[in-house]
């Protein structure tokens, strides 16, 4: 088995399962597997226990399904499955097994919640900072800058070299070498500059938009988590847009693989800039976890004195896994995720429904370049 499929077909979901089994840790203490839970809760024993349990299972399940994934790269030839198949396959079960087991894990939480009446006799209440509105914190443009820089030098690149391309383009490469070819034209020639900028333009969209969403604050310390907020979505904006630039960066390799057929190409050398931006985004958001969660307490502040309130409890608004949030009443079109680090869209929002599917229209519009 030679490194590329190493690459393709095991770091992509040993990350996926890595992830998966971190992100427990990187979830406030009052949303365990999107349950919302009052703090004096936070350590029930049925908390402790189903995480555990749910580490197991996707340890032990992501561990099952890269080892067969690797096994069949290994034993099938290469006729006998197209080539897209198991690098997209395995990391698609990777999820699976992450969802099963973070759904097994909120179901337990949340019967043991409405069983033992977890809010019963407590003050529930929402609190808002009209200061991240009048003094919001700056986008970090200038970050935004190494991503157009290199979509704007793919773009050149592409210009000068489109006259000498051949009649027949390499569009696809797996772990053996090329497995599709197609005729020379603007749309396949610079399909890659043509992803790049969908990618950047997304996620420029997305974290503007989510930069000025609605904040999770806690009315029980409504000052602390404002702070915490603040420097949340400014760092978590900043590895969004390293991200951006580190995806750009792979695809600027494989744009010079589509130009220059005749060079050999490391897979593993295309990989690396997209593998390099999502650690960086997971130790991010690990030292800052969602809401700003994992954030020490600043030098020399006063603990913020317990208000009495808690978050009011609004399961209801949470489908799908409790990844869906719903509700007509909130104006807010990006909210915070309750299991995973950023922003959802708010689906019961017309507007939220519209920004939804122009960033979803680049996955219809691209492949068509390719016909």
């Amino acid at each position: 088995m030679n490194t590329a499929v190493i690459v393709v077909d095991g770091v992509t979901p040993a990350l996926l399962t890595g992830l998966a089994w971190l992100m427990p840790s990187l979830i406030g203490r009052t949303l365990p597997f999107g349950v919302r839970t009052p703090a004096e809760r936070a350590d029930a024993p049925v908390i402790a226990e189903q995480r555990g349990r749910y580490r197991w299972r996707v340890a032990l399940g992501g561990a099952v399904v890269i080892a067969a994934g690797l096994v069949l790269s290994a034993v099938l030839p290469a006729s006998a499955v197209p080539p897209v198949v198991l690098p997209a396959l395995v990391p698609l079960l990777t999820v699976v097994v992450w969802l099963v087991a973070y759904h097994r894990a909120r179901v337990a939480i949340m019967a043991v919640k409405r069983r033992e009446d977890w809010y019963r006799g407590l003050r529930q209440g929402v609190v808002a900072d009209t200061s991240l509105r009048t003094d919001p914190e700056r986008f970090p443009w200038p970050w935004s800058l190494p991503a157009l820089l290199v979509c704007a030098g793919t773009a050149v690149a592409g210009v000068l070299r489109y006259p000498s391309l051949p009649d027949r383009l390499p569009l696809h490469f797996g772990s053996s070498g090329v497995d599709r070819w197609g005729a020379k034209s603007v749309g396949t020639a610079f399909f890659p500059v043509f992803a790049q900028i969908a990618t950047t333009a997304v996620i420029l969209v997305v974290t503007w938009l989510a930069f000025r969403s609605r904040a999770d604050l806690d009315p029980a310390r409504p000052a602390d988590s404002a702070r915490r907020h603040r420097r949340f979505t400014v760092r978590t904006a900043v590895s969004l847009l390293v991200l951006a630039a580190c995806v750009n960066l792979t695809m600027f390799v494989g744009a010079w693989a589509m130009w220059h057929p005749d060079q050999q190409v490391s897979l593993v050398l295309a990989m690396l800039p997209i593998l390099a931006g999502t650690v960086v985004t997971l130790v991010v958001a690990f030292r800052t976890g969602q809401g700003g969660s994992r954030l020490p307490e600043p030098e020399g502040a006063e603990p913020e004195e317990d208000t009495g309130v808690v978050r009011r409890d609004d399961d209801r608004y949470w489908h799908g896994f409790g990844s869906l949030y719903v509700n007509r009443a909130d104006p807010a079109i990006f909210v915070p995720k309750r299991f995973g680090i950023g922003w959802t869209v708010n689906f019961g929002n017309p507007r939220g429904l519209l920004v939804f599917g122009l960033l979803l229209s680049p996955v219809v519009v691209l492949p068509l370049l390719l016909r």
